[in-house]
């Protein structure tokens, strides 16, 4: 057994790729907040590749630690120089391990928020980067606006250069930037959110200006925000997955990734200070993304939400099992064909059928074994984002809402916290508890929980939405999620 570092990489076993440039010649040029598989998977993965081709030797990561749970992730990836294995699974059972070297450095911001802020206001530094997950921008899900009344942001705002969260850390180095003469870095989301760019600037701006108008005005008209779309499915490493890699390639990793082929990242060339060559190594960097974006967030995420509910609660517990069913696949497909599409723009360059038979051919890789509980995790940040604005959209044009509607049922089906045999669900949600206690009333109050306006805003005003999903919740309660299903793919 093989522990990973700098010193045994021409020790590992030769199926294993490694880094083929000289890592002593790195140098940091990005800073991302929220290292975790999928940062690893994707955007790390792409610097790695570029690197390998003898490029971009000056866009090293350092990584960022924000919340308790990155402690971990810091004390794992700097006991073995900050190299990791990446393990693409393929369907019919090959595994493709690769070590990738683009990230030098880690930085657990509670225990040194100088050292963070300073790490970004060094003008080596041009991307500041950010996977922080869909309730790591702190907005208000139905206004939009930023949360001014977040108790850690208001700590930020009265001690700006002690910041607690991302939002403080990184205005506070652009202030120092600015105060310094040092041009800003581009602020790069590559979080799951329709226009994560733009969000994103609104954010950091609307914080900027809390703290001071003038700073303020100068992030809003210096610094960019490019829109991406990012897509590669990364479950959660699991013990199994470690001790494959070290059954199969006698490496011992402490945190190794997991990944599916398939990867996608469509960027908006739209950067302060330059970036590296992404396009060399298949990104597809354009002027504009929502084409992109709405196709992938409104097809596969808001198709993972398709399965997730109804497939646990038919007793799934993998997303593959659950594809490997007609019945599922079929609804699924109508979903994507019926509900969806209509709401898509013109995707340029993409055959949207070829697209979405890859999802479900994705979906089905029992490699993978993505679990449905973590596609269920933070349904009240994924649900609003994903799959209402294609209800919304349908409800505007006439068009069929009974299968979006019945996803949204099954989610409070789901929220009741008890499966179809009385098991418990480990609900996993930032709105755990009102959720939970909303649900538990879906027999006596069915419409309690669309009745949410937090989340909802005003759907369940509209009759034909309501009426909807009084149908699937009904029989959800009365005959199960397959017979659900079945009544669904039958229309």
């Amino acid at each position: 057994m093989t522990a990973l570092s700098r010193q045994t990489l021409d020790r590992l076993d030769s199926r294993v790729a490694v880094p083929r440039y000289d890592r002593s010649a790195v140098t940091p040029g990005i800073v991302h907040f929220g290292v975790g598989g999928f940062h690893r998977a994707h955007q790390a993965m792409y610097l790695d590749a570029l690197m390998n081709i003898g490029e971009a030797l000056d866009w090293g990561i350092i990584g960022v630690g924000v919340m308790p749970g990155d402690r971990r992730m810091q004390e794992a990836l700097a006991a073995q120089d900050y190299l990791y294995t990446l393990v693409t699974k393929h369907a019919d059972g090959h595994y493709e391990p690769r070590v990738i070297g683009s990230i030098v450095g880690y930085l657990f911001a509670p225990d040194d928020p100088e050292a963070v802020i300073e790490q970004m206001a060094d003008p080596a530094i041009r991307i500041v980067s950010l996977t922080v997950t869909e309730g790591g921008y702190n907005f208000h899900h139905v206004t939009g606006e930023y949360d001014l009344t977040n108790a850690q942001v208001r700590h930020d705002l009265e001690h700006p250069q002690a910041p607690q969260t991302t939002f403080g850390l990184i205005v506070e180095a652009l202030r120092r930037r600015r105060e310094r003469g040092v041009a800003p870095f581009t602020v790069m989301s590559c979080d799951n959110i329709q226009g994560n760019g733009e969000v994103a600037q609104r954010m950091f701006t609307a914080h900027a200006r809390a703290l001071d108008i003038e700073l303020g005005a100068w992030v809003e008209r210096e610094v960019s925000f490019p829109n991406s779309m990012v897509d590669r499915i990364t479950p959660v490493t699991t013990a199994a997955d470690i001790e494959e890699l070290q059954r199969r390639f006698e490496i011992e990793d402490r945190w190794p990734v997991v990944c599916e082929p398939f990867t996608q990242w469509v960027l908006e060339d739209h950067f302060t200070q330059g970036r590296p060559a992404f396009e060399t190594v298949d990104v597809q960097v354009v002027d504009d993304v929502m084409p992109y974006e709405l196709m992938k967030l409104r097809l596969l995420n808001a198709s993972h939400q398709a399965l997730t509910y109804f497939g646990y609660l038919a007793g799934y517990r993998y997303a593959h099992e659950v594809c490997q069913d007609p019945l599922f696949v079929d609804f699924l497909l109508d979903y994507m064909n019926i509900e969806a599409t209509p709401t898509l723009r013109p995707v340029p360059g993409v055959d949207l059928d070829a697209y979405k038979r890859t999802l479900i051919e994705r979906f089905a890789n029992p490699e993978i074994r993505d679990t449905l509980a973590r596609l269920c995790a933070e349904s009240s940040d994924r649900i609003p984002k994903w799959l209402l604005p294609v209800i919304r959209e349908q409800l505007a044009r006439d068009g069929d809402i009974q299968r979006s509607a019945a996803v949204v049922a099954s989610w409070a089906r789901y929220a009741e916290g008890a499966d179809e045999q009385g098991r418990p669900i480990e609900i996993v949600d930032r709105l755990k508890e009102p959720l939970m206690t909303i649900a538990r009333d879906n027999r006596q109050w069915p419409t309690a929980f669309i009745e949410n306006r937090q989340l909802f805003g005003d759907l369940a005003d509209d009759e034909r939405f309501r009426r909807a999903y009084l149908n699937a919740l009904e029989s959800l309660h009365a005959r199960g999620a397959r017979a659900t299903v079945e009544a669904l793919v039958a229309r």
